[in-house]
């Protein structure tokens, strides 16, 4: 559909598009069967950037409509979110043969094409899949391992916003253990959605700039958030406090067990008479 021509975020997406069909830069334009450039709400808060078009993406010039795409739009509705209310878009917009990993110059080639995709859509947050979309945004090479459902604050082009890595819903479609952690990590976008910004980070480069590559891209320095590091813990509840002055009842000593009776001493035997008793002194003996 044709965007509005009132709307100047659409325009100025459909002018960049063209820009993306017709490029050459690299030799991925030579193998493509069209350009996959991106699509969605052009005004939503949240974009989701991908690694590059697979096959189905080929054939059909939209991003996300495979096996990957379909458990994206499942994650989509545990918080209530349709494709339709967010954009989504990938780091090459042409597929590499035989889906193999971007090359350094193809990434160089089409990093332009995304920033101001940025630019132009002002997301609050910008949800990375992967490790490519992730350290090309960040401008780290952290793997995706270690940095994923952490946000970050950082700006990309004259923007500012979220950095919110996740793996890739194809890393996580036969992985099990990858797929609870993403399913984790989704469920906590709202909550990152609503994390506040100051602004437009000021650039020395007009908002209006021709897309070209950048010799020398900015170093970025993303401020990690570590209270939203790891999703919290289930807490038991807490047990209610006693009184602070509640008296103790008295402790009442259990009288102490009756002794048995001490065993009957055996009668003394009879002491004879000391000498010089009577009968000796009656002449008797």
């Amino acid at each position: 559909m044709a965007p509005a021509t009132d709307d100047p975020v659409a325009v100025a997406l459909d002018e960049l598009r063209a820009e993306a069909e017709a490029c050459e830069k690299c030799l991925l334009s030579a193998t493509r069967t069209r350009v996959v450039f991106g699509e969605g709400d052009p005004h939503s808060d949240l974009m989701f950037v991908g690694e590059a078009p697979g096959y189905h993406e080929d054939q059909q010039g939209r991003p996300f409509v495979g096996q990957a795409g379909k458990l994206l739009e499942q994650l989509l509705q545990t918080i209530g979110l349709s494709r339709e209310q967010v954009y989504i878009a990938n780091v090459l917009k042409s597929r590499p043969p035989n889906n193999r990993d971007p090359k350094p110059e193809e990434i160089a080639a089409c990093e332009p094409y995304l920033v101001r995709q940025v630019e132009i859509i002002a997301p609050r947050v910008v949800c990375t899949l992967g490790n490519f979309a992730t350290k090309l945004l960040s401008g780290s090479q952290t793997g995706i391992t270690r940095v994923h459902g952490i946000p970050q604050r950082t700006h990309v082009g004259g923007r500012e916003l979220y950095l919110y890595p996740i793996f890739h819903p194809a890393a996580a479609l036969y992985t099990p253990a990858m797929l609870e952690t993403l399913k984790q990590d989704v469920l906590r976008l709202p909550e990152v959605l609503g994390l506040p910004l100051g602004g437009d980070v000021p650039t020395d480069e007009a908002a209006d700039a021709p897309v070209a590559p950048r010799a020398d891209p900015p170093v970025r320095r993303p401020i990690v958030l570590p209270t939203l590091a790891a999703a919290p813990e289930p807490t038991a509840p807490l047990e209610p406090a006693a009184p602070a002055l509640e008296p103790k009842p008295p402790q009442v000593q259990p009288p102490a067990p009756a002794q048995p009776p001490a065993p009957a001493q055996p009668p003394a035997s009879p002491r004879p008479p000391a000498p010089g008793g009577p009968a000796e002194q009656l002449g008797l003996f």
